[in-house]
């Protein structure tokens, strides 16, 4: 198996290597790797002595029995050798970005006291990371060590095996080729595409987290008082009776407390929502895009979440499901949420029902939405979502127009005119759209429409 991640690449160690085989199966083995040249002697030899028995001739028997006998003695030979070998991988990094390169270096050292013949190495690649590497190597000598190294690359995102190497073992005739696998692998995880975001700042309100953040809600009167929704473990002294005759549902008075912001992203990958596959699908850029997001406010200091259509949410520790307020915890998030987004695929709900539970039980602070196609009913659904988020912003996607490449359909501008009745600032994606543009537009818009909100970060 594979050693523990590294910071800077993985090594994984097999020592298993290549002995000899005991009884008939191991023998019958290595008389099944006879090559091309080996079966070749074979039956040369065969014939000749079935030439020599019909013609009586002793000296052509002799002959044949020397060419018969020479592949026969190497695979025996190569079957008991008896020399083992130690193999080593090295991935750097283990964590790549779709387009991105990383180097795999294999090590093998010979740890018997004989000297190897030729070998080749091959690993054991997905075709996705491109062709398979093979690696002829000469002779090693006994406590000898040899290094070879190969590059691999996907424009998919997903986690791939590397592994198991496997070892030939040739004689010097080429009659005979023996293959052992070892045990080890590795796994690369292939992330999706990230883009730097601006740092934009909406006027009058505070950045991620600092001191700037204190909330005296305790100087509030009752008409002004800022409520949340009750969480088990609460005190009942705190809770709000006109807030929760309002909302519905039992609302707790928030106390003065620094005040750390939040962001959550909400990722549609309903299947029914997307068409097309691929690198440049529209499903493809929403999951670049909550990439960029949960990266960009992470380094903001803000507090993340990833929320799905099937109301799965990830890290889904901490308060309400949000991490990253520190450096540490920061680092570990994004490893975390890059390593969901890397395996992220449609799914088979039809609606966005479970997310809006997610959300409706708390989704107070920035709500980042990338929706995919939207019909009528799912689309009230969506602006009922805006809930009491401090600020939404909704990135749009018609994958129909994706495929076609032409503009945005009435259907979609209809959708996009609901949700902005519904509360939230809408930027239609077009395809191929960049994501820094759009994102710049949608924080003019909400820079116009949200400048007296303090309580929706933004940066």
């Amino acid at each position: 198996m594979a050693t523990p991640a590294a910071p800077r690449g993985q090594r994984a160690d097999d020592h298993d290597g290549p002995r000899a085989e005991d009884g008939r199966g191991g023998l019958r083995a290595a008389l099944g790797g006879l090559t091309t040249r080996g079966r070749s002697f074979l039956a040369a030899g065969a014939a000749a002595a079935v030439c020599a028995y019909v013609l009586g001739q002793a000296d052509l028997l002799r002959v044949g029995l020397l060419l018969a006998s020479l592949p026969l003695i190497c695979a025996v030979v190569l079957h008991r050798t008896r020399y083992r070998v130690a193999t080593s991988r090295l991935l750097t990094p283990q964590r790549v970005e779709a387009g991105t390169e990383a180097r795999v270096q294999l090590r093998m050292e010979n740890v018997s006291k004989l000297p190897t013949g030729l070998l080749m190495l091959q690993d054991h690649v997905p075709y996705m990371l491109g062709p398979r590497p093979r690696f002829v190597l000469d002779r090693v000598e006994a406590g000898g060590r040899r290094e070879v190294s190969y590059r691999v690359r996907s424009d998919l995102r997903g986690r791939f095996p590397l592994g198991p190497l496997q070892l030939r073992l040739s004689d010097p005739f080429g009659m005979c080729e023996l293959t052992r696998s070892f045990s080890a692998y590795d796994t690369l995880t292939v992330v999706p595409r990230t883009t730097a975001l601006p740092a934009v700042r909406l006027g009058g309100e505070a950045s991620g987290y600092g001191d700037g953040q204190l909330r005296t809600l305790a100087l509030a009167g009752d008409d002004d008082v800022i409520p949340r929704a009750y969480r088990h473990g609460d005190d009942l002294r705190r809770v709000h009776w006109r807030s929760t005759a309002r909302y519905g549902e039992l609302m707790v008075r928030r106390e003065e407390q620094p005040q750390r912001s939040h962001c959550t992203v909400l990722l549609d990958t309903r299947r029914s929502g997307y068409q097309g596959s691929g690198p440049d699908s529209a499903f493809e850029w929403a999951v670049s895009g909550a990439a960029s997001v949960l990266t960009h406010m992470l380094e903001r200091g803000y507090a993340v979440r990833l929320l799905t259509d099937t109301g799965s949410s990830v890290p889904g520790e901490g308060s309400d499901g949000y991490a990253g307020t520190s450096g540490s915890d920061s680092v570990e998030t994004a490893g975390l949420l890059m390593d969901t987004l890397a395996v992220v695929d449609h799914s088979d709900g039809a609606g966005l029902s479970r997310a809006s539970d997610v959300l409706r039980a708390g989704s107070d602070g920035l709500l980042v939405a990338f929706l995919g196609d939207l019909d009528e009913e799912q689309a009230a659904l969506a602006g009922r979502m805006r809930g009491r988020a401090g600020a939404a912003v909704a990135f749009v996607l018609d994958s129909g127009t994706w495929l076609t490449g032409g503009a945005v359909a009435g259907a979609v501008q209809d959708r996009v005119r609901q949700l902005r009745e519904a509360g939230w600032t809408v930027v239609p994606v077009p395809p191929g759209g960049r994501m820094t543009d759009l994102w710049q537009q949608a924080a003019g818009a909400l820079r116009e429409t949200a400048a007296a909100d303090s309580y929706g970060g933004w940066a």
